[in-house]
């Protein structure tokens, strides 16, 4: 597309002092909008936004291949598995969590109604049909409750823990690649340098476009890393959000059980 522009620039230059009939005609004829009397960078520009949504699309996918390649596969193909990885990992985190999440009153309500009409088991059958974290921990705490509130305190502390590791799972990686892809990045850069010092030396003298290119191709596998960083490091801090979201609803929700189970017990 650069190409193409400067290509419709020099063409108006070379026809710029030509007769205003002769531009016409030659206007009319090749029907084209990039070929006018006087061809100037605002109508250069003007003829850019013009172009359609499909062509900007390849000409941006045609600039990131060409700097992959100018990055040096080798280098920014471990930065793009990062990306593809730790996006997989995020997705599937933000999936699992969003099915994990629980309308807790409207459960509170529905156990508190079955230990009225049909005592623990119908909690339980609820509690069991119920998809989530949080009524698995009823669950637990509703399957104990024949030995006192003390166990099912217990019960449904330490059964939380492992719901929020579950949560948890995979969160370690996404971290890993949030901090290897610049540090695979600054890794290239460095190879980078050293490979444009080593061409200065055996050039023999210091060329200002031998070091602008070594240190340009050098440079773009650092802000492929960074990029990469950046982007993983959003899903992730919105993954580290949702988790404590339904961490708290859990916490509140199982005092809720505490105190519904004691209200219960009281009216035996």
């Amino acid at each position: 597309m650069r190409k193409l522009f400067g290509f419709v620039a020099l063409l108006g230059m070379l026809t710029f002092g030509a007769t205003s009939t002769y531009a016409q005609n030659d206007a009319a004829k090749k029907d084209t909008a990039t070929v006018t009397q006087k061809v100037d960078t605002a109508k250069v520009g003007a003829s850019a936004a013009a172009a359609t949504p499909a062509d900007q699309e390849t000409t941006v996918r045609q600039q990131i291949k060409m700097k992959f390649i100018e990055g040096g596969v080798p280098w920014m193909t471990p930065i793009l598995l990062c990306l593809i990885i730790g996006l997989a990992l995020a997705i599937e985190r933000i999936i699992y969590l969003n099915l994990a999440t629980t309308n807790t009153k409207k459960l509170l309500s529905r156990i508190e109604d079955a230990l009225q009409s049909g005592g623990i088991e119908a909690a339980k059958e609820i509690c069991r049909n119920t998809k989530g974290p949080v009524a698995s921990i009823f669950f637990q705490g509703l399957d104990r409750m024949h030995e006192g509130l003390d166990v099912v305190e217990k019960s449904v502390v330490s059964y939380g823990s492992v719901q929020m590791g579950r949560m948890e799972s995979g969160l370690t990686w996404i971290s890993l690649f949030i901090t290897l892809s610049p540090m695979l990045g600054f890794l290239g850069t460095v190879v980078g340098m050293i490979g444009a010092f080593d061409n200065i030396q055996a050039a023999g003298d210091i060329s200002p476009a031998l070091v602008a290119g070594g240190i340009k191709v050098a440079l773009i596998t650092t802000v492929g890393g960074l990029i990469v960083a950046m982007i993983l490091q959003l899903f992730y801090n919105y993954i580290i959000s949702k988790i404590d979201t339904l961490v708290n609803e859990m916490e509140d929700a199982s005092i809720s059980l505490i105190d519904i189970l004691a209200k219960h017990n009281l009216k035996k």
